[in-house]
């Protein structure tokens, strides 16, 4: 029998607020375009289409896609779907930084990132030219004349694996003018925030450090029930900064979605011992309050204050209606002091 606990608190998935200094406002829930690539299976474009299509009848209005996801999938499915709609009842955001062009030999053409990814070639750019480039196809594959944010995508050591790497990447966003091209966008308000997506802890400090004006950053695996490193100075110096956060990935990449019952896929990879191990654990105290594992998860990062949206992935409608109902769903308070008291969570980790 589930524990009962009058002391319960939930969020509310419509509630907006504005991502740093900028003018732009974000719900508390969005939708992540990442699976409309097909990361892991390969769905119908009539799936994708009523996927995206119950999220609007939903009431969801905050979009995240990009060029990577599914070599351009995910923006053209993305984009069908929501021109069907004004262009004032949703907010769109995609990603600078790579460009997609024909293979120089087509047939012999092969990737393994995505199960169903498009037949096109990826090269990184972070120069003006290369942001300019980047923006435009997006907004045609898209269909559409105008997004509400850019961010610049992956430039950290996942994808640039080594210091030179990643150093050459930065002097291209800074002495080539792409961080400028950006301040520019927003100053002549073509796009009204500007940010940077990561999925290592490591590159808070290189921007930090290096650029002045951007309203948020867009992590993936640096804050999750699972993992909160970025509670080691980056949140910090953000808050200082003014600086929002939106998480993507929140499900840690899906085991904490699906829990044990389901695959165990962490970090993009198979989950190792270890993770599964502490994932049982928490599905374990979860189960004892009759609370989702996932419903915990998805919550957990929207406590800290400077976190003003996440957005879950979905590739069925039925996703999208459970991220909604895990997102407004009462979480006992005891249950967030059961994590901590066991070390599952860091007793500095917001929670209510």
């Amino acid at each position: 029998m589930p524990l009962m606990d009058a002391s319960s608190r939930s969020l509310d998935p419509f509630a907006v607020d504005s991502l740093g200094s900028s003018e732009l406002k974000v719900p508390q829930l969005g939708f992540g375009g990442g699976t409309l690539g097909d990361p892991d299976e390969i769905i119908s474009e009539r799936q994708a289409e009523d996927t995206v299509l119950r999220a609007i009848e939903l009431g969801i209005r905050f979009y995240d896609t990009a060029p990577w996801y599914g070599l351009t999938k995910s923006e053209h499915r993305l984009g069908h779907a929501l021109r069907q709609n004004p262009r004032d009842g949703y907010i769109l955001n995609t990603k600078v930084g790579r460009i997609f062009q024909r293979p120089k030999h087509p047939s012999a053409f092969s990737q393994s990132r995505w199960k169903g990814g498009l037949p096109f070639e990826l090269r990184f750019d972070y120069t003006a030219e290369g942001f300019q480039r980047s923006y435009e196809d997006s907004l045609a594959r898209l269909g559409v004349n105008t997004v509400d944010s850019l961010v610049i995508h992956d430039l950290d050591y996942k994808f640039h694996p080594d210091d030179e790497g990643v150093e050459r990447r930065l002097h291209e966003l800074d002495q080539g003018g792409g961080f400028d091209w950006l301040l520019e966008k927003k100053k002549t308000k073509e796009i009204k925030a500007i940010g940077v997506g990561m999925n290592q802890v490591e590159m808070f400090d290189r921007f930090l450090d290096r650029f002045d004006g951007l309203d948020f950053f867009l992590v993936a695996m640096t804050y999750t029930l699972l993992d909160q490193p970025t509670l080691d100075g980056p949140f910090s110096r953000c808050e200082e900064r003014g600086i929002s956060v939106v998480v993507g990935a929140v499900y840690a990449s899906g085991i904490l979605a699906t829990g044990l019952k389901g695959p165990t896929r962490y970090e993009y990879e198979p989950a190792g011992k270890d993770i599964v191990e502490k994932v049982g654990r928490m599905e374990t105290i979860c189960e004892r309050y009759g609370v989702p594992l996932g419903a915990v998860a998805l919550q957990f990062p929207l406590w800290h204050p400077i976190v003003k949206s996440v957005i879950p992935g979905a590739n069925s409608p039925q996703i999208v209606e459970t991220n909604l109902e895990w997102l407004q769903m009462g979480i006992p308070e005891d249950l967030w002091k059961e994590l901590k008291h066991v070390g599952l969570l860091r007793e500095d980790a917001p929670t209510p």
